[in-house]
């Protein structure tokens, strides 16, 4: 009725539909997160929905040539140590806020950064591990202030869903 390679190939289509049929379907494993995800991350009694910048482009670019950004959304900037931290706003034209944050999750300082400005904005601090960069205003009109905490827990688990590991990051 056909000849042999028609045959062969409808015999491995019927085959393959038969698998794909499978009461035992493995669902397909869901794609890593990447810096484009937004994770829900509390910093003291605030909910926010943060971009996580672990990888050194990522830190790099930051929210540079972003034309907006939500009104509890964030960029957090994770880093592998301890650190002084200096930021600047070459190629942002969004006015944000910095948080220096410490190793152990408590806001230590936050500065006000304004677009486009390549002035440095220093840390006081030396030992500070993450920087949190929200639209200016947010930390006074949230209350959100020194002392107030980042939920390191949920920043481990957005680094796990990033395929990043937390331990690189002196998260343990």
């Amino acid at each position: 009725m056909f000849s042999r390679p028609v045959s062969v190939l409808l015999a491995s289509l019927l085959l393959l539909g038969a698998f794909s049929a499978c009461g035992g379907r493995k669902e397909a494993a869901s794609a890593p997160k990447s810096v484009n995800d937004h994770f829900e991350i509390k910093l003291g009694a605030q909910k926010v929905r943060l971009q996580i910048a672990a990888l050194p482009d990522e830190v790099e670019r930051g929210l540079m040539f972003r034309k907006s950004m939500g009104r509890d959304e964030g960029m957090l900037f994770v880093f592998p140590r301890r650190q002084p931290m200096s930021f600047w706003m070459r190629n942002t034209t969004l006015p944000l806020d910095i948080g220096y944050i410490d190793a152990d999750g408590v806001l230590r300082e936050i500065y006000p950064m304004y677009p486009l400005d390549e002035k440095s904005v220093p840390s006081r601090g030396r030992d500070l591990q993450f920087a949190l960069e929200m639209n200016q205003g947010w930390f006074r009109d949230r209350g959100v202030r020194p002392g107030d905490k980042l939920d390191l827990a949920a920043v481990r688990e957005a680094l796990k869903a990033r395929e990043l590991r937390p331990e690189a990051f002196g998260l343990r």
